[in-house]
């Protein structure tokens, strides 16, 4: 999914930092607003602590790449950062995200357990218009800024980056089986990866 993994690489939302030593051919940089998931990082490793999508802390064209895993959907400003990713990544990076898929993120979107027999049904949520909500994750509430997935795809575009992949993944096998309330899900689309380019 990513692409050319050297030089120097920007993780996006980096959390605990898991990815920082993904890469051992390149310099990979971690950024997030969260001071105690920084800490949580490998010592050694990379790390900024700053507020997305400023990333005036960089250089024009320093960069690479930069990749984003699960953090788009938290940002409510994606023209900015894909701006600010433009001007940080050098003519021929790329930047590769990876989402949940906006079928997932639309409000009220959800498994329905139909209780008479055990079938397990989708609720659609308002797909095409954007919004935000509030969802309980590992007892904190979470803010998911929902975008259809031809919003996310223009404004890239009107940033400046060019499409390269763009590929749909189910949930895994073992994740339905583990889940009563996703079997019948295999078939949804789960995660949205895409990488773009710089020309």
């Amino acid at each position: 999914m990513v692409g050319k993994t050297e030089g120097i690489i920007l993780d996006i939302g980096c959390g605990e930092g898991w990815a920082l030593t993904s890469f051992p051919d390149a310099t990979t940089v971690g950024v997030d607003g969260s001071f105690d998931l920084l800490a949580m990082a490998e010592p050694g490793t990379r790390r900024v602590q700053a507020g997305l999508p400023d990333l005036s802390w960089l250089r024009d064209e320093v960069l690479h790449g930069a990749f984003a895993v699960l953090v788009l959907e938290h940002l409510a400003d994606l023209e900015t950062l894909f701006a600010e990713l433009h001007r940080t990544v050098r003519p021929g990076g790329w930047l590769a995200v990876v989402l949940n898929h906006p079928a997932y993120t639309a409000p009220g979107a959800g498994p329905v357990v139909d209780p008479a027999d055990g079938e397990v049904l989708w609720r659609w949520g308002p797909y095409f218009q954007a919004a935000l909500s509030d969802e309980l994750v590992a007892g904190n509430l979470v803010t998911f800024h929902h975008r259809p997935t031809g919003e996310l795809l223009e404004s890239a575009a009107a940033n400046g980056w060019t499409l390269e992949l763009f590929e749909e993944r189910p949930l895994s096998v073992e994740t339905v089986s583990q889940n009563s309330t996703l079997h019948g899900q295999e078939g949804m689309p789960r995660l949205l990866g895409v990488r773009w380019l710089k020309y």
